[in-house]
């Protein structure tokens, strides 16, 4: 048997976008299907995104959609960050994120944060070839981000950093990373500094790439940092405000995770959809089953709230407003719907969603992370009950 497709162009989301945005949305679609789509199988086995897909991303523009113009960018919006990583996920979420991660966790910071000099001499390569990577995790202070144990100590000319980094995106492309580090741990939180750390750096070493559940084909790694000379000159925003680059940038980032969970949602609901409509018991389609109907209507409707949620938030983004609480529920929400969604796609499928013959067992293995990185489940709870109760 061979899978159904995973991806219907004809269907735009039920939302209202503008021209613009749905003749971009239709291109990254095309995207997927014609240079993701057959690459899937083969990167998943490899644990390891296609160089040359890697490469289209760049070409096309896709990794630098915010960034101006100026700087070889799109000169585009969150919202459209939004639509590529969704048409993307619904082919494959490992692809998606590598675009995400880019954009959302390190041009952002770059452009937003970075002073003049640091935005004409970074942007650049993030749009034509360079791939970056976010570095606030480490191997004590996950959820309890800004207990962090990596230290920054003055030096001639800049800093010296000494510590570690732990589930790092894109770590082992990336050639920029984005990485904080305390260089006051008697202020706490007030003493967390952004830097723009290179691949090159002496002392600076990438480390072992996880063996993952989900999302296999993205790069997962540790960071080491052994006195490793940081000038000045990449220092990112003022010291002391890393804290505040980091909360900001992650607020952004939960957006792109968000329509993560939208795309593979929608990539096991299309599978599953196709197979039900072709798949008799009984004398008749699984789709004229009045039980399945309703279990694929709720899942229909969930996953469109979740959308209204996720876009919202990225339009908000757009307009200048504070997403923190719109962020927080945007992202809890569309991963919670994501894990139910996947899980009962597989159920529809019967014996074979558990087999690696269609594709809904690797859409429900790449729904986890969604709970997971970016802010915890119960992260996003707390953000989100620290707003409505204040």
């Amino acid at each position: 048997m061979t899978s159904p497709s995973t991806t219907d162009l004809s269907r735009p989301p039920l939302t209202v976008l503008s021209e613009e945005e749905e003749l971009f949305r239709s291109a990254v679609a095309e995207l997927a299907q014609s240079e993701v789509a057959p690459r899937v199988r083969a990167m998943e086995e490899a644990g390891k995104v296609d160089p040359e897909l890697t490469a289209k991303f760049f070409e096309l523009g896709l990794m630098g959609i915010e960034l101006p113009e100026q700087y070889g960018g799109a000169g585009g919006s969150l919202m459209m960050v939004t639509l590529a990583v969704e048409e993307l996920s619904k082919v494959d979420a490992s692809a998606a994120i590598q675009v995400d991660v880019q954009n959302t966790l390190v041009n952002y910071p770059l452009h937003r944060y970075g002073n003049d000099e640091q935005r004409a001499r970074m942007l650049p390569r993030m749009t034509a070839d360079t791939i970056g990577a976010y570095a606030l995790s480490e191997p004590g202070s996950g959820s309890d981000a800004f207990g962090l144990a990596t230290r920054a100590e003055q030096a001639e000319g800049g800093w010296t950093l000494n510590g570690s980094k732990a589930w790092i995106t894109n770590g082992g492309e990336a050639s920029v990373f984005v990485v904080f580090a305390n260089t006051r741990p008697d202020m706490g939180y007030k003493g967390i500094t952004a830097f723009i750390v290179e691949k090159g750096m002496p002392g600076f070493t990438v480390g072992k790439k996880e063996d993952k559940l989900g999302i296999r084909a993205s790069s997962t790694t540790s960071l080491h940092f052994e006195q490793v000379f940081v000038p000045d000159a990449n220092v990112l925003g003022a010291v002391g405000t890393g804290y505040k680059i980091a909360i900001e940038t992650l607020n952004e980032g939960r957006i792109g995770i968000g329509a993560q969970m939208l795309g593979v949602a929608q990539g096991a609901l299309n599978a599953a959809t196709a197979y039900l409509k072709e798949r008799k018991q009984f004398g008749k389609a699984l789709a004229e089953f009045q039980g399945i109907q309703f279990q694929v209507a709720q899942a229909a409707t969930e996953l469109e709230a979740a959308r209204l949620m996720v876009y919202n938030a990225a339009r908000l983004k757009d307009a200048g407003r504070d997403i923190a609480r719109e962020g927080a529920m945007a992202k809890l929400y569309a991963s919670q719907m994501c894990e139910r969604v996947t899980s009962l796609c597989v159920e529809l499928f019967g014996g074979y969603g558990y087999t690696r013959e269609y594709p809904v067992e690797k859409f429900y293995r790449d729904a986890k992370i969604g709970t997971i990185y970016e802010g915890t489940s119960n992260m996003q709870l707390q953000t989100i009950a620290k707003a409505v109760l204040k």
